[in-house]
């Protein structure tokens, strides 16, 4: 094997293992911030523009490990329905799937979050969402803090 080769065999090795060992899910108990609560909401959807909900986020401590965190996600608006679904957060970014319970609307989508903190300490986020059937296609922003 050439001196090329070998540095370009050492080189590909030296660049797999790290990845390979971030590919493993992380190991031992949870240990990151607990979303778990009500929270209340105002949005903007681009097809049906402004509305109010509410958000429960229930923590799965058995599906959770080191920063990395699953919950069981709801959501509920007077007037539209009840929209369940998941979310994965690893630290403060969370991701949100969810759907409205009759699926015939193809109201269902996955949104984006950041978790912060308010002046007083209580948990708030900002979400964009993208629901690629409903109505074509539809995206919107929503406001959420912790009752």
């Amino acid at each position: 094997m050439s001196r090329f080769s070998l540095a370009s065999l050492m080189l590909l090795v030296s660049i797999a293992l790290p990845l390979q060992a971030q590919a493993k899910a992380p190991a031992g108990k949870f240990t990151g911030e607990d979303f778990s609560g009500v929270y209340q909401c105002t949005g903007d959807d681009a097809h049906e523009g402004a509305y109010t909900g509410t958000v429960t986020m229930t923590l799965k401590p058995e599906h959770s490990r080191g920063s990395y965190a699953s919950y069981d996600f709801k959501l509920e608006v007077p007037d539209y329905g009840t929209y369940l679904g998941h979310a994965a957060a690893n630290g403060r970014h969370v991701a949100m799937h969810f759907g409205l319970q009759d699926p015939t609307t193809h109201d269902y989508g996955t949104g984006i979050a950041v978790m912060k903190k308010t002046k007083v300490g209580k948990w708030r986020f900002h979400k964009f969402y993208f629901e690629p059937e409903f109505k074509g296609g539809n995206t919107g922003l929503e406001d959420c803090v912790i009752k």
